[in-house]
């Protein structure tokens, strides 16, 4: 006799792991109208404030960060990059972060991994001003190696038609704004764990292990407590640095003269290049360098900006302007 546990699932654990996550997930938000178990989420969509709702979406995932947090034995804590990678994409847009659904996707299903994977996605949310108000964890022996990870998650956000900021507003002589990063976030991991395979000084260097296992940075805090009205365009600088970000905001006339020594670079960039020889086109073009969220605003305005930035705590400098192609 062959049961389903002897194939590698484990029904029993799944269901006594899915209580103890529902707890995590009850955060008293009145819009969400079911519990965890139903077949699907319901959140109320009621926007009294907004004129013309428009539902901002997107579905993210930490890349192979991931490998190197559980490698590490930090994996719950890849829920702050998770999540916060997806508010900042949503929220750049001048939206407002409402639910988030995750995936969990596993070889084995640990309870108290993927107990404390939803209880960091819960809490990553309530700092964000949303919830976690569901999602799907499947466990897949033979597809995906025991104690491996795969996770993922999609938001829906909220902004009025009239307050989109999709770059269309952005003209020449804009100055662009560069806001600091706190490390890698959740980009060029691939070339940081060849670098890892290959150094062992890198591998037992605990100060550069913290340093990129450093959870991303979300910049909600700071965009919600913008005037938006004077902002004419947002980019998180993600995968492809602040080149191939900038373009995906700017319109077809327009491109950006970047002072890219004004940019101080932090130390754990410079110790990345330096291990792998990196040449300095590929690090820019990888990594944040340092930037991880940038605002273009005109420069009259810039004056009312940067006063609010330094109140959330965020480090900032202008970095460049826009120019005619």
């Amino acid at each position: 006799m062959t049961t389903y546990k002897d194939s590698g699932v484990d029904i029993d654990t799944a269901d006594a792991t899915k209580k103890e996550i529902a707890g995590h997930i009850q955060t008293g938000d009145k819009r969400v109208l079911n519990k965890l178990g139903a077949f699907a989420s319901l959140f109320k969509a009621d926007f009294p404030d907004i004129k013309n709702p428009v539902l901002v979406l997107k579905t993210e995932e930490p890349g192979s960060k991931q490998l190197l947090a559980a490698q590490y034995n930090r994996l719950p804590n890849i829920a702050y990059d998770l999540i916060n990678h997806l508010i900042n994409d949503i929220v750049v847009m001048g939206a407002t972060p409402l639910a988030v659904l995750d995936t969990i996707i596993c070889g084995k299903l640990e309870k108290k991994i993927v107990s404390d994977l939803v209880k960091n996605m819960s809490i990553a949310c309530q700092n964000q001003g949303c919830s976690l108000v569901g999602g799907e964890t499947s466990e897949q022996p033979g597809v995906i190696p025991k104690g491996e990870y795969i996770l993922s998650a999609a938001a829906v956000g909220v902004v009025d038609q009239d307050k989109i900021i999709d770059g269309s507003k952005i003209q020449k002589g804009d100055i662009i704004i560069g806001v600091h990063s706190n490390g890698l976030h959740t980009n060029g991991y691939s070339l940081v764990r060849k670098l890892l395979d290959e150094n062992i000084d890198l591998r037992q260097d605990n100060t550069f292990i913290d340093a990129i296992l450093k959870p991303h940075m979300c910049y909600y805090s700071l965009i919600k407590n913008l005037d938006l009205t004077l902002v004419n365009g947002m980019a998180h600088i993600t995968g492809g640095g602040i080149n191939d970000n900038l373009n995906r905001i700017l319109p077809n006339n327009l491109h950006y003269a970047i002072d890219y020594s004004k940019i101080n670079i932090p130390y754990l960039f410079k110790t990345i290049q330096n291990a792998g020889v990196v040449p300095i086109k590929d690090m820019w073009r990888t990594f944040n360098m340092g930037i991880g969220l940038i605002i273009i605003t005109s420069d009259s305005n810039s004056s009312l900006i940067f006063p609010k930035i330094w109140h959330q705590g965020y480090s900032a400098k202008i970095i460049g302007e826009i120019v005619r192609c």
